[in-house]
């Protein structure tokens, strides 16, 4: 297992862009010099690479895209599609760890303010699979992404988590269906708020239930299966963003009034919402959870970074209590200090009624004066600035997370992973 390495003090580059490039295609360069000339390079050269690769600018590239466009145009500068493709039929604890230097060039181009902020308004564009789709929600009301679906019931786009065979975690496949299906919400004018839920699943233990969200899929991620970039970043400025923020329809991206189209958000939380679906919870605008529910963020069996939640977690619950959460595995169950993380309880078997009338009121003064009020209300909480910055610390010590042996263990402590299969 690759640990992370810091750059060696010495490694330094004085060369134009080119020439600087040139340096890292040196075929006697270790494993470890070769990481620290990458760092040196980008650390010099984020805003150029990154205005080359946009074409000053001019072109939008998700984040998915950019890491191989870098690898493409800067050869050396970081592993290509091919790489990262082959790691993906490997174990976690198998792999090399080239994602190592893609949280490295992430967290670089995140933490300068220019490419920076770019990149994260790229991310609220919505995606090309929506653009897709949106005629058959407006024509049907209904739209299936495998594993979500969006169903407009009234004035309200009903968004359903649907991977039963894993208690509704997100992977890969399922992050990327709830964004499609939040994107549909936010472009069909027919929805004026949007909720999201989980579907019924088939485990003997909850069959025929709801089951809100499990977080990671820890049995993807033991396998491999989990992305760094197109899950571990692409769901925080994708998917929690835009439920955040809403989407970017305009071009004006530098003067700071976070110009976006958004809609109020409400979560409908049955039996649990665990790990990534307790993120999801800091990002909506009112939670209902059914009597009986709790929420956790079990970060610490787990071994990774609970995404955005440890700036949004202590907002509403307070700094010692979110350390709690996240270090030492503290549960929040409904009744009790759960209360604080959800807006109304309900009884079982009364969450649609409950659904219909919260969404309501969350659009009885106009959806022009919800926006507003919700995006004033953020904007003195966490501006897209202070994302951003988050989001380059995030970037590099997520990936480090994923590729140190401690999560291995906790994995096959605590979740027996070893014995699951795919």
């Amino acid at each position: 297992m690759i640990r992370a390495v810091s750059i060696r003090r010495g490694t330094r580059l004085r060369g134009t862009l080119a020439e600087d490039a040139a340096e890292l295609v040196g075929s006697a360069l270790d494993p470890v010099e070769r990481r620290a000339l990458r760092e040196a390079f980008i650390r010099r050269h984020a805003d150029e690479v990154y205005s080359t690769l946009t074409n000053d600018y001019l072109e939008e590239i998700r984040v998915e895209e950019l890491v191989f466009a870098a690898a493409d145009h800067f050869p050396g500068l970081l592993p290509s599609a091919a790489e990262i493709a082959a790691e993906r039929e490997l174990k976690q604890t198998e792999k090399v760890g080239h994602e190592l230097d893609q949280g490295i060039f992430l967290a670089h181009i995140l933490a300068r303010p220019r490419p920076g902020a770019h990149l994260c308004h790229v991310m609220l564009r919505p995606r090309w699979e929506a653009l897709l789709k949106i005629d058959e929600l407006q024509q049907t009301g209904f739209a299936d992404l495998g594993l979500a679906t969006v169903e407009r019931i009234g004035k309200a786009g009903h968004v359903n988590l649907r991977n039963p065979r894993f208690l509704n975690a997100e992977d890969d496949g399922a992050t990327k269906a709830l964004e499609i299906g939040v994107d549909l919400v936010l472009l069909d004018p027919g929805c004026e708020v949007g909720v999201l839920r989980g579907a019924e699943v088939d485990h003997p233990r909850h069959a025929g239930h709801r089951v809100f969200n499990a977080g990671i899929n820890l049995t993807h991620l033991y396998h491999g299966r989990i992305s760094f970039v197109d899950f571990m970043i692409a769901r925080e400025m994708g998917l929690l963003s835009k439920i955040y923020r809403g989407l970017w329809l305009s071009d004006d991206w530098e003067s700071g009034l976070e110009d976006t189209s958004e809609k109020p958000w409400l979560g409908a939380v049955e039996s649990f919402a665990i790990g990534g679906g307790c993120q999801l919870l800091l990002v909506m605008d009112r939670a209902i959870a059914e009597q009986g529910a709790y929420f956790s963020l079990p970060a610490r069996k787990e071994g990774i970074v609970p995404g955005n939640a440890n700036q949004r977690l202590q907002r509403f619950v307070g700094e010692r209590v979110a350390r709690q959460a996240i270090m030492f595995e503290r549960t929040f169950k409904v009744g009790k200090r759960g209360n604080q993380l959800c807006d109304r309880v309900v009884q079982p078997g009364a969450m649609d009624a409950a659904i219909a009338e919260d969404a309501e009121q969350l659009t009885s003064s106009g959806v022009v004066a919800s926006a507003a009020n919700r995006k004033l209300l953020r904007l003195t909480q966490e501006p897209i600035d202070q994302f951003r910055r988050y989001m380059a610390a995030y970037a590099r010590e997520q990936s480090r997370c994923m590729y140190e042996p401690a999560l291995i263990e906790n994995l096959e402590k605590n979740w027996k992973a070893a014995s699951r299969t795919l």
